[in-house]
């Protein structure tokens, strides 16, 4: 997937466009942050990991910041850094921060997973939205982009705590696009399938081996670039179109519970 420049007004230094990714320390955030800035977008990525974060900005030159997002105390202090770098006017955020924690079922539930799933994964969007809006109405070109999942469309067994949390993603931006109809900003969902990342399955499991079984024998996950391929797209389409919401899965995945596998590949 590609953008042509006549569509991308990142491409002109005169009108660069800003953006916060969060979840930038690895995986589709860091990968994100990495395409918008080869695009031309003046990019602050964040996340809590801070060595992570300088490696990036050294690759990239974008500027960085640790936040936790689920920490009222460290959002405003994304606030006032997006206000000394962008003058407080801002055009994208970007939420990438999530993830899944255990595979129990809901009889089985480990409620302190279960909050830290609502709190990453929902309240965190909630406290960076409210905390960024005011930037992305004063741009005049506003987008609020979550990375969501087909977890959060699909329920299957043992994902009922992660299908939960991304099911409340999912409706906090049907209703913030209700909510903000009228305003020059979009609210996009792309909700990636299986896709192969270094941490994910790895923190969601525990164990590399058991990381690792999850992808034996699907043939080309999609990866962290592709899933970058579209929020880019999304991001610098023309202001007008609003993708609402994107699925996006590798061609092996039918469903969320469905996976075509393959001996030896």
């Amino acid at each position: 997937m590609t953008t042509t420049t006549s569509t991308n007004a990142a491409a002109d230094d005169s009108v660069r466009l800003t953006a916060v990714v969060t979840g930038a320390s690895s995986g589709i955030g860091r990968a994100t942050a990495v395409r918008l800035v080869a695009e031309g977008w003046q990019v602050l990525a964040v996340a809590r990991r801070e060595d992570r974060l300088r490696e990036l900005a050294e690759e990239t030159g974008c500027e960085v910041l640790a936040v936790d997002i689920t920490s009222e105390d460290s959002v405003q202090g994304l606030v006032e850094r997006v206000a000394e770098l962008f003058g407080g006017s801002l055009n994208a955020v970007v939420h990438v921060a999530g993830g899944a924690l255990g595979v129990e079922t809901a009889a089985e539930a480990d409620l302190e997973k279960w909050q830290r799933m609502y709190d990453i994964n929902v309240l965190g969007p909630v406290r960076v939205t409210r905390a960024l809006l005011p930037a992305l109405r004063e741009s005049g070109r506003g987008d609020l982009l979550f990375v969501t999942s087909v977890a959060g469309q699909e329920a299957y067994p043992g994902g009922s705590g992660y299908n939960a949390a991304k099911a409340g993603e999912h409706m906090l931006a049907r209703a913030l696009r209700l909510e903000l109809n009228g305003e020059k900003i979009r609210v996009i969902e792309i909700a990636p399938g299986m896709v192969r990342t270094e941490e994910f399955s790895l923190v969601r499991l525990g164990d590399q081996g058991a990381a690792d079984a999850v992808y034996d024998g699907v043939e080309q996950p999609l990866t962290a670039e592709d899933c970058a391929d579209v929020i880019t797209y999304a991001l610098n389409a023309p202001h007008h179109v609003n993708l609402d919401l994107v699925t996006v899965r590798p061609l092996a995945q039918a469903a969320a519970h469905r996976l075509a596998r393959h001996q030896g590949v």
